[in-house]
């Protein structure tokens, strides 16, 4: 399998584990010049932009180490321009939420970054 196919299995078992935690997915795989948010999701009042990633194994360290600065930079990049091109104002509560998936488990972190510009 070539990493688009497991990165695409693997953002639809976040998917699925954060309905099941009554979330509302509104968006997946969002892109624009500035970058792109995997999920975009609401939870209760929170606009929650989510970040997937998986390791087989921790050789280069933890899924969610890899959510370094300049990732966190563009994601936020790119939750600007949602926001603005869904008529969102800066008032609009957002979250920052890393989704890890190491070997089977799921490592998810809310708020795991704050907004970065």
């Amino acid at each position: 399998m070539n990493k688009r196919v497991i990165g695409a299995d693997k953002e639809q078992i976040i998917r699925a584990y954060m309905e099941q935690r009554g979330y509302t997915i509104l968006e997946m795989n969002f892109r624009c010049r500035q970058g792109e948010v995997d999920i975009i999701a609401k939870d209760n009042k929170y606009l929650v932009f989510v970040e997937v990633k998986f390791r087989s194994d921790t050789d280069k360290g933890y899924p969610e180490d890899a959510v370094d600065y300049r990732k966190q930079r563009r994601i936020c990049k790119a939750a600007e321009y949602y926001m603005y091109s869904h008529g969102m104002n800066e008032y609009t509560p957002v979250r920052f939420d890393v989704a890890g998936i190491l070997y089977d488990e799921i490592r998810y972190t809310e708020n795991a970054f704050e907004w970065v510009l």
